[in-house]
């Protein structure tokens, strides 16, 4: 493989972090441009002197002046806690964050790939996902500042497709976890794994019965690195997660099972637009790129437990997202 010199937006976030690191297992050099809004540098320190990285804090809402060859844009909040925190800056991310990495990725001819999302399906009508679905979304709701926002940065990197032939590459990520989440992003898997370590209850919004498909984040390192690596003419989207579904009570039961917890499940209201089942097709995953996740349920939580119990722990009381 010959090394290139490679931009990760939002590098010390979560899945960023990870995908920074076997990159430069992979001999490139990389860039990561974070401002920390919702990640911790604390992801990155064990690279901070690896000669072939470099950190710089930027807000992707301004222009970006740097030489690349290829730009992961994984730039954005990515939880409900994070995203509506500050909704019309989530938007901003997105949107005027989008605009300014595709146009250096048009300046520097670099090949740009888009860490879209699953949310981009809404609450959906059909199940499983598949690419040519177009969602069902609330586009004035609580959540749509993320939503829209993604769908509209998917817009954008199609129209530069169009009009400039860009390299474009676009993943829709769908539920990813394991180590380095942050405790308080409100994402089911870390809210249950804090509050079982804590010895606190569960907190399960609606009767439990909703579904999400976790994907352990080396697997989904695998798949954008993978997307990243597809010819021309494979622009995406293409979904990315793991098929395999769960409820909400089966994952708290299995949390607590592993964490060795006597906490027990609390019901609460379910918030405004929750989807109540999300599972991709990865049909075209397996076609184009040759991939499946590999990891099972069980075991990635297990190194995520793992992670989480060397780390202070408080709980969380955070809703799930």
């Amino acid at each position: 493989m010959t090394p290139r010199r490679v931009m990760v937006t939002g590098g010390a976030g979560f899945i960023g972090s990870h995908l920074t690191e076997r990159l430069l297992d992979h001999g490139h050099e990389v860039l990561v441009v974070d401002n920390f809004y919702s990640s911790t540098r604390r992801n990155l320190t064990h690279l901070l002197d690896h000669p072939n990285f470099e950190l710089m804090r930027h807000d992707v809402t301004f222009p970006l002046y740097v030489e690349v060859d290829e730009i992961y844009h994984l730039a954005c909040p990515a939880s409900p806690i994070f995203y509506q925190r500050d909704p019309v800056q989530t938007t901003k991310t997105s949107v005027h964050g989008s605009i300014n990495m595709l146009g250096l990725a048009k300046r520097t001819k670099a090949k740009i790939l888009l860490s879209s999302t699953s949310e981009i399906y809404g609450d959906p009508e059909v199940h499983p996902q598949t690419e040519d679905y177009w969602g069902n979304v609330n586009p004035i709701g609580i959540r749509s500042c993320y939503d829209e926002g993604k769908r509209c940065a998917e817009t954008l990197f199609f129209d530069y497709r169009r009009q400039h032939d860009l390299d474009i590459k676009v993943a829709r990520i769908f539920n990813t976890y394991g180590p380095r989440m942050q405790p308080d992003d409100g994402r089911v898997v870390s809210n249950f794994i804090v509050q079982a370590l804590a010895g606190e209850p569960l907190t399960i919004y609606g009767d439990g019965g909703q579904t999400r498909s976790f994907c352990f984040v080396d697997d989904m390192v695998d798949a954008l690195i993978a997307l990243m690596g597809t010819p021309h003419e494979v622009t995406g989207p293409i979904n990315v997660g793991n098929p395999v579904e769960f409820t909400m009570l089966e994952l708290a039961d299995l949390v607590i099972e592993l964490t060795g917890s006597r906490s027990r499940v609390e019901h609460r209201s379910l918030p405004q637009d929750d989807p109540a089942r999300r599972r991709p097709d990865i049909s075209r995953a397996g076609e184009l790129l040759g991939w499946e996740p590999r990891t099972a349920l069980r075991e990635g939580l297990e190194r995520t437990i793992a992670d989480f119990a060397s780390q202070p722990v408080s709980g969380s009381g955070r809703r799930s997202g």
